[in-house]
């Protein structure tokens, strides 16, 4: 059996994501990697299940994307790099991992044989 986020879930997590950024574009860009760190972790910590790790993903590279675009529409003379906004989003963004493992995995580890 395979557990795996929705991708309606997804997409509307995503858009939310999205429409928070563009209106808070201005801000400083550590203000705006802390409140972006924290809907990240968030999704993550809730979907982090084991065989999910494609679904993770993608959202993190969506959110960093997002943010990228966001912070290019601040001006219309200065444009942030790929290479100098990778080094931003490394700092900020954190990457998945499973955090909850099968449910036989958990239930052995509190009762072994």
């Amino acid at each position: 059996m395979k557990r795996q986020t929705m991708a309606k879930r997804l997409r509307t997590t995503l858009r939310e994501v999205r429409a928070t950024l563009l209106r808070g574009r201005h801000a400083p860009i550590p203000q705006q990697g802390r409140w972006l760190r924290r809907a990240v972790q968030s999704f993550l910590n809730y979907h982090a299940i084991s065989g999910n790790m494609a679904a993770l993903q993608a959202f993190r590279t969506e959110a960093v994307i997002h943010w990228h675009f966001a912070l290019r529409r601040r001006s219309q003379r200065s444009r942030i790099p790929w290479k100098r906004f990778t080094k931003i989003a490394e700092r900020w963004i954190p990457k998945p991992k499973i955090l909850h493992p099968f449910p036989n995995v958990r239930f052995f580890a509190k009762r072994p044989r």
